[in-house]
Formats: structure tokens, C-alpha cells, sequence
């Protein structure tokens, strides 16, 4: 009982900064809010796009887990012309000049404004780097989402709706028209093997009759995402096994201490 009143300062020391970091981060993010906001005052110019950064990005990560993969295997460089080219994303170059610092870090690439969360730098972009935005054409990526089934990325654990028979036809047809402009079987082999993979890949899930699932050919494997998880639960596992030695030595010095009075008391003196 003892030792553990002995223990119990440093763990109570422990939760306090627990306790500590958590209003710190609560308090840096109302910051990071109320900073936006006078952001938002001061711009008040910027124009109104109608094209979701969310669904943007999430038609960008599509292509890249599930296209990218086999067009540079097949090494075919996609023509200008086709809606899944680089340089028809509106928010591309933003997205470049994202930098991921760490788990609680994005910086601005532009300005090196740092923020301790992605949607924070996203409104940043919106009120302050509006003006690096190519709006002239109309090249907004969210609008193939239909098309390349960004609701099933984003939506994978929420409840299926009811089948739309209009819809499907027309997100069909997108993800058809898609595949000719941008793998023309007239290009060759290549182009007709990318052609067909894309029909494979996205348009066939185009269906109610739900036996066909988006992807089936699979895609990038996401291995990042398992070491970062792994990385994380160790940061967060390292403070206590360091408790748990500091505890284990003072146990043991504190064991060792007593053995010697023990020892030191148990000796006779000797007659002189």
C-alpha cells in the first residue's frame, strides 16, 4: 500500500499532462477557427465555385488507387483531352502544395502557414489562395463521381439507398463515354486494353442488380495506411511501458534497500 501512495504522484502527474494536451489541441483548433474566420472578413471577393473539393479529392484517389496503376504499367500517357487528366482538376495544384507534416500538421505550400488539420487548410486555400485557381474552363473532377463511384468510397459504411434505375443508366453512360475519350481503341493496343479495363473496372457496377461490384480488378495496395496506424498506437503505448519500467526499477531498488537492513539488522556482533 505504501509503494502504491508512493506511485500514485507520478501517475496523477501523468494524467494532468494528458489532460494538458488535450485543452491545448481544443484550444489551438479554436484558434485555427477564429483565425479562418477573420480570414473570411478580410476576403470577401473571392468568387462562389460550384465544385466540391471533397468529392474532388475523392475522385482523385479513385484514379489513382485503381487507374493509375495500369495505365503506367501499360506506360500510356492519357491525352489532354480526357476529364481524368491531371491538368482538368480544378483544385490540382492546390492539392500539390499541400504538406502533410505529420499526423497533426498541414503546412501551406504557398505560404507556409501551418494548420493541425486538413479542413482547416482546405477553408485557408478557399479565402486566401482563391486567385491561383484556373476557373476559365470548366474542369471540376467532382463531376465524374457518378461515374467512377466516389459514393462508395466515401460512403462505404453508411446504409445502401434504393436502386435508381435513371441514375444508374446515366452514371453508365458517363463512365462509358469516359472510357472512349480517354482510351480510344483506335490508339492501339494499349489504349484498347485500358479501354476494356476501364469498362471492367468502373462501368460494369453501373447496375441494380447489385452483382457486380465497383473495382474488381483491385488496385494500389494501401500499405501506408496500416504503418501509420501501427505508428500511432505505438506513441501512444510508449509512455506507459516507460511507467511501467520506471515503476519495475523503484520496485526493485526499494526491494533491494530492504533486503540489506533485513541483512544489516540480522548480523551479530561480533565479542570482543
Amino acid at each position: 500500500m505504501g509503494r502504491l501512495c508512493e506511485s500514485l504522484p507520478v501517475i496523477l502527474l501523468l494524467f494532468a499532462l494528458l489532460l494538458l494536451h488535450q485543452s491545448l489541441s481544443q484550444g489551438f483548433e479554436e484558434s485555427e477557427s477564429n483565425r479562418l474566420v477573420n480570414e473570411e472578413v478580410e476576403v470577401n471577393n473571392a468568387p462562389e465555385l460550384h465544385c466540391s473539393r471533397e468529392r474532388s479529392r475523392a475522385a482523385w484517389q479513385i484514379i489513382q488507387d485503381y487507374l493509375t496503376p495500369f495505365v503506367e504499367r501499360e506506360r500510356y500517357e492519357i491525352p489532354k483531352n480526357c476529364r481524368l487528366h491531371p491538368d482538368n482538376d480544378l483544385y490540382r495544384d492546390q492539392e500539390q502544395h499541400k504538406i502533410h507534416v505529420d499526423v497533426f500538421e498541414w503546412k501551406c505550400g504557398y505560404c507556409k502557414k501551418s494548420f493541425n488539420d486538413e479542413k482547416f487548410l482546405d477553408k485557408h486555400f478557399s479565402t486566401r489562395h482563391y486567385n491561383l485557381l484556373n476557373t476559365t474552363d470548366t474542369k471540376c473532377l467532382a463531376d465524374l463521381c457518378g461515374a467512377l463511384h466516389c459514393d462508395f468510397v466515401l460512403s462505404s459504411k453508411k446504409p445502401k439507398s434504393k436502386c435508381n434505375p435513371a441514375a444508374v443508366a446515366k452514371n453508365r453512360h458517363l463512365c462509358e463515354s469516359v472510357a472512349n475519350s480517354c482510351f480510344p481503341v483506335s490508339q492501339g493496343p494499349s489504349a484498347s486494353r485500358l479501354h476494356e479495363h476501364f469498362l471492367r473496372q468502373f462501368c460494369d457496377a453501373h447496375t441494380c442488380t447489385g452483382k457486380d461490384k465497383p473495382f474488381p480488378r483491385g488496385g494500389k495496395k494501401k500499405s501506408g495506411v496500416f504503418y501509420l496506424a501501427i505508428s500511432i498506437l505505438t506513441l501512444m503505448l510508449l509512455p506507459l511501458f516507460y511507467l511501467l519500467v520506471f515503476l519495475y526499477q523503484r520496485e526493485k531498488r526499494s526491494g533491494t534497500q530492504e533486503l540489506r537492513r533485513i541483512r544489516k539488522t540480522g548480523k551479530k556482533p561480533k565479542p570482543s
